[in-house]
């Protein structure tokens, strides 16, 4: 089998034969808003949102099923025709012969270029798909080469099915909704502007016009159009086997209008003659705009082959300066990677959470816990307007300490819930502390907490207990006092209601309900009497954590205090009983019912030290409690229990079936601070026994329960080793790597994450494009790519824990943890990233190769400043010193001795 090969630095890589492998696509995508992925034969689909889909939606297994594709054929003189993309009848039936055309895929961030030679013909084939930065424009420019001795005629054709509707449309009235299509040529290609978006809830005129334009490199129009798909495959035909292109088919002249039927965007050139050598160009343009005017002005913008490949270079040199992280180490196609990880957040950024081939479930947007997630990578990456972004997210927050759980186009637009169903993630409250604790720690910002943002508000209440039966539309979705004005709170009392309105939400056994699920949402049966022992650990790590930061603010002001809502105070009574759960849950109820409609619009201000010294005696507490009731003792080993179910029964330990642990408890208790340092060794025992599997990329998420459990969660109805049954779950492997490191255990962190990656790396077994999959099935194949926030952790652990170049109150802290293997044959490690506005080379030399562990810093120098090794045996490096450096570019070098 052919695998992939790195041809750079920046990770552009070559495959050859892609086609014989399965389920592969490319993601192809800009900033104004076209979402595209291409297959190898150049299947896939192109959309701008679920309402808008130009090219008919597709799920995974359309890609071997479907034969309705981006396509350019050669019809030649003997009614013969081969498709440049092999997707025609006769090419596919002698795939895996040796008549099978030979073909290469090159590609690169936000490009994709096909190559193929088509043997009977003598004609090699160049393809090339991107998307312009700022267009809704898929851009498809095809090049055919005469590589024979002799001077070859072909007639040209390309071939675009536009679909031009919802993704809803795809079962739901498919037919009756082409009866709304509205199809005319022009003299350069195919429009489709239906006459109204189909929605038996409201039907709406429709203003958007989708196309497929097409010219020849001297500016020559298409000769002939066959707007419906009628008309190009004729009776009987299929798009593999079009009777247009065999049989010749006359066509229509621009100025031809169709109505009611199939759209097709389907052109023929005049026939071209090519010398030995020679080669031609044709540039398709298909896309979605909202009137023929953009049409035109877009037009305008690519109507040369000169002008779309100055647009090429625009994209590559764009998308390669974004993803401004680099790695150098002793693993050359480890680094290059990388480069895809850290490229993999922004597809997330303009994909969402849907959009791709197995990504089809939901409608688009983020969910809450991505919108901060995906903030860490871009700290790391772009961190200019993080600061803005988190304040604007905050107002996704409820006075209930719940939020919205779909984000809207743009910053701080919010929607409550996804297909009217009212849900609760109990670990939403979680990402928004951790990901404001990294800007603070990259950037020194602490006055963020000093900004306010309202609360979101909609007729959801009481944890989603309850309904505000008071609240109407009209009143708008921000949270109002008494008084009819909207409510501001500083970001500081956004963290602090998030986590108190949590501490109190407990069930039976005194942890955190799970309530609709957490983190895994897959653990959604059991809203009634699971609780989710693992983010109990992670908050009590995040109450500690918070409690740090109250006690820096005060040091940056001493005698300071925080100004909270007065409601807030119910939570806050001194001398409570934190055994007594049913004393928690009544106070939270006294609370939630203050605030189920209004505020009091009335502040009190409580000194930062006694909020600080109030959170760390919660998280002594759940600390205390969770080592004492959740750890599962096997001698040598031993773990943290993660959930209980729907009828109240822990689900891990030692069974008559079997062992049962899941990943996901050690996880945060690790990271949570919960595990004390002896129990982190029986953890790692724990899972390197039961959960690890390196020949599928690592740790499973869970071992094999053998039952449904229709009283935690559908994940246990998929099969064993898929998704979040016991498949090793990238986002959740990294996040136990993190965990690791920031515990001191940094072999066994790498080890996690170097067999992941090169789980990802081998294609004879995950069989995907370069990057990290959602997650590797039980076969070891990468399955759900591009869109995870493993990319997010994956790249954090890597900079701030494996390289230890991380921020500490905006200063720059050098801590570094790598393995031996990590450098290469001269002892060095290299890393590129941006801090304090200041593009930065970290140099560690480890001349001696030693372990993580057995070096300690040596000689620093930040440019020509050195700088001595604190007794820890890390290094600190004023954000002023950093700010001397170069404004394009500082070195730093550390000796590890």
């Amino acid at each position: 089998m052919q695998h992939p090969h790195f041809i750079d630095a920046d990770g552009s890589f070559t495959l050859d034969r892609p086609e014989e492998i399965s389920q592969l696509y490319f993601p192809l995508a800009s900033e104004a808003g076209l979402k595209s992925c291409v297959s190898p034969d150049l299947g896939g689909d192109a959309k701008l949102d679920q309402e808008t889909f130009l090219l008919e939606p597709v799920s995974v297994e359309n890609l071997h099923n479907n034969r309705s594709t981006r396509n350019f054929w050669l019809a030649g003189a003997n009614g013969t025709a081969l498709s440049l993309t092999g997707a025609s009848a006769a090419q596919q039936a002698v795939k895996f012969t040796p008549a099978q055309d030979d073909s290469r895929l090159t590609a690169g961030f936000m490009w994709h270029t096909l190559e193929r030679t088509l043997k009977p013909a003598g004609v090699h084939a160049t393809l090339t798909s991107f998307v312009p930065v700022r267009d809704n424009v898929e851009v498809l420019s095809v090049t055919v080469e005469n590589i024979t001795d002799s001077t070859l005629t072909f007639t040209p054709y390309g071939a675009v099915p536009l679909y031009g509707r919802s993704a809803d449309n795809l079962r739901d009235h498919r037919n009756v909704t082409s009866m709304l299509h509205r199809i005319r040529t022009t003299v350069h290609g195919v429009r489709v502007c239906p006459t109204m978006s189909f929605d038996e809830r409201g039907h709406r005129p429709n203003q958007k016009v989708y196309y497929l334009l097409g010219y020849g490199a001297d500016g020559q129009a298409p000769a002939a159009f066959y707007p419906t798909v009628e008309e190009f495959i004729g009776e009987g035909g299929s798009f593999t086997h079009p009777r247009a292109v065999l049989e010749n088919y006359p066509g229509v002249p621009a100025g031809a209008c169709r109505a009611g039927r199939e759209a097709m965007g389907a052109f023929r050139f005049a026939p071209l003659t090519l010398a030995p050598g020679a080669s031609a160009r044709y540039i398709l343009l298909l896309g979605v705009e909202e009137s023929d005017k953009a049409i035109d002005r877009l037009f305008a913008r690519y109507d040369t082959a000169a002008k779309v490949d100055a647009a090429l270079a625009e994209t590559r040199r764009y998308w390669k300066e974004k993803v401004n992280v680099a790695f150098a180490t002793g693993d050359a196609d480890g680094d290059r990677l990388m480069k895809w990880v850290c490229f993999q957040p922004y597809l997330r950024r303009l994909f969402g959470c849907s959009f791709l081939p197995h990504h089809d479930y939901g409608r688009g947007g983020r969910g809450w816990r991505d919108l901060w997630q995906d903030c860490l990578s871009l700290l790391l990456m772009e961190p200019g307007q993080v600061g803005r972004m988190i304040e604007a997210n905050f107002g996704g927050v409820r006075v209930d300490g719940t939020n919205a759980t779909i984000i809207g186009a743009g910053d701080g637009n919010f929607i409550a819930d996804r297909n009217g169903i009212a849900r609760v993630w109990m670990d939403h409250a979680l990402w928004p502390q951790m990901t404001t604790q990294l800007y603070l720690d990259q950037t020194g910002d602490l006055a963020l907490l000093d900004r306010k943002a309202p609360y979101f508000k909609d007729p959801q209440a009481m944890r989603g207990n309850g309904i505000d039966e008071a609240w109407a539309p009209e009143q708008g979705s921000w949270q109002r006092t008494e008084a009819g004005e909207v409510y501001r709170g500083t970001l500081l009392e956004h963290l602090l209601l998030q986590q108190l309105t949590a501490f109190y939400d407990v069930g039976e056994h005194n942890l955190y309900r799970l309530r609709g699920a957490d983190w895994n949402d897959a653990l959604d049966m059991a809203a009634d009497r699971g609780e989710s022992v693992a983010f109990t650990c992670a908050y009590a790590g995040n109450l500690r954590t918070l409690a740090a930061l109250l006690r820096q603010l005060d040091g940056r002001s001493p005698g300071g205090e925080a100004e909270l809502m007065e409601e807030l105070t119910v939570l806050l009574r001194p001398g409570q009983d934190y055994d007594d759960r049913e004393g928690k849950r009544a106070l939270l109820g006294q609370y939630l019912e203050r605030c189920r409609h209004t505020l009091s619009g009335r502040t009190v201000r409580v000194p930062l030290t006694d909020l600080a010294d109030d959170l760390e005696k919660r998280a002594d507490w759940l600390t205390g409690h969770l080592r004492r009731q959740e750890w599962i003792d096997g001698g040598e080993e031993g773990w943290f229990n993660s959930y209980y179910d729907n009828d109240g029964q822990r689900v891990e330990g030692f069974f008559p079936a079997g062992v049962r642990m899941m990943l996901t408890g050690q996880v945060f208790a690790v990271m949570g601070g919960v595990a004390d340092e002896e129990q982190v060794r029986r953890i790692v025992r724990s899972a390197d026994h039961y959960l690890y599997r390196p020949e599928i990329g690592g740790y499973r998420l869970n071992t094999d329960f053998g039952e449904l459990k229709f009283n935690l969660g559908r994940m246990f109805g998929f099969a064993y080793g898929e998704k979040e049954n016991g498949a090793v779950f990238s986002h959740m492997t990294v996040m136990y790597a993190n965990a690791l490191y920031r515990r001191g255990f940094a072999r066994e962190g790498w080890k996690a994450l170097k067999t992941l990656a090169d789980a990802a790396l081998h294609f004879e077994t995950s069989r995907i494009y370069p990057g990290i999959p959602e997650y590797f099935s039980t076969d070891g194949r990468g399955v759900y790519h591009y869109l995870t926030g493993a990319a997010s952790w994956f790249m954090l652990t890597m900079i701030t824990q494996a390289f230890g170049v991380r921020g500490e109150a905006g200063d720059l802290l050098l801590a570094p943890q790598l393995t031996a293997e990590q450098f290469d044959e001269t002892g060095t490690a290299e890393l590129r990233l941006t801090f304090a506005g200041r593009p930065l080379t970290v140099r560690y030399h480890n001349a001696a190769r030693k372990e993580a562990g057995s070096y300690r810093l040596g000689e620093v120098r930040c440019g020509d400043t050195a700088v001595t090794p604190g007794a820890d045996g890390t290094v600190k490096l004023p954000r002023a010193l950093v700010e001397q450096l170069p404004a394009e570019g500082g070195l730093i070098t550390a000796e590890l001795v």
